[in-house]
């Protein structure tokens, strides 16, 4: 009896442990969701509650630091466009700049998932983000998929989260881009 107790608490330890491996791995993690979060809300305010210091100034916009980031981001932004039609800003994060594709790919796959299961409340509403992901090949310059934000707000009606992976010049980039996005109707 005490054989077949011992057995069944070691298998009820493993199984529980298996599982809880196995969800981890499709979970993001908390602090990634935390910082998503964060991000998001100040989308309400316009990124003005973490914005930084002015970076750089053009005929077009300014760039500004971003002062909330995601956990292995490399640089955060907020661009500001001087426009009379759409004057929401957009927030983007930097999260891999080098040579090596592969590389490049396991991060944009990786952020397009950690986006899509990321689900918060702000002030009694729910906002998670849903899309398809294009898959990156090596042979284009550029892959970008866009989740759409789901909420109950108004305010985040055209709101997307835009993982992309960009062949430039000095290798392979990977951004995660926070903003609204126009459609055909509108014109600016």
């Amino acid at each position: 009896m005490k054989k077949t107790f011992l057995v069944f608490i070691f298998f009820v330890i493993c199984v529980t442990v298996t599982n809880a491996q196995f969800y981890k791995s499709f979970l993001p993690s908390g602090a990634f969701t935390d910082s998503l979060q964060k991000i998001v809300s100040s989308f309400a305010d316009n990124y003005y509650s973490i914005q930084g210091d002015m970076i750089s100034s053009a005929e077009d916009g300014d760039t500004y630091v971003s002062d909330m980031s995601v956990p292995g981001a490399k640089n955060t932004v907020i661009y500001r466009f001087h426009s009379t039609r759409d004057t929401t800003a957009s927030w983007q994060a930097t999260l891999y700049k080098g040579e090596d594709f592969k590389e490049a790919a396991k991060i944009y796959k990786n952020t397009f998932r950690y986006v899509s299961k990321a689900h918060f409340t702000k002030s009694g509403y729910t906002i998670s983000f849903a899309g398809f992901m294009e898959d990156p090949n090596e042979s284009l310059r550029f892959t970008s998929s866009v989740l759409k934000a789901d909420s109950g707000n108004n305010a985040y009606k055209k709101y997307v989260a835009e993982v992309e992976i960009v062949n430039s010049f000095t290798g392979w980039e990977v951004h995660l881009n926070l903003h609204n996005k126009k459609d055909d109707r509108d014109k600016y």
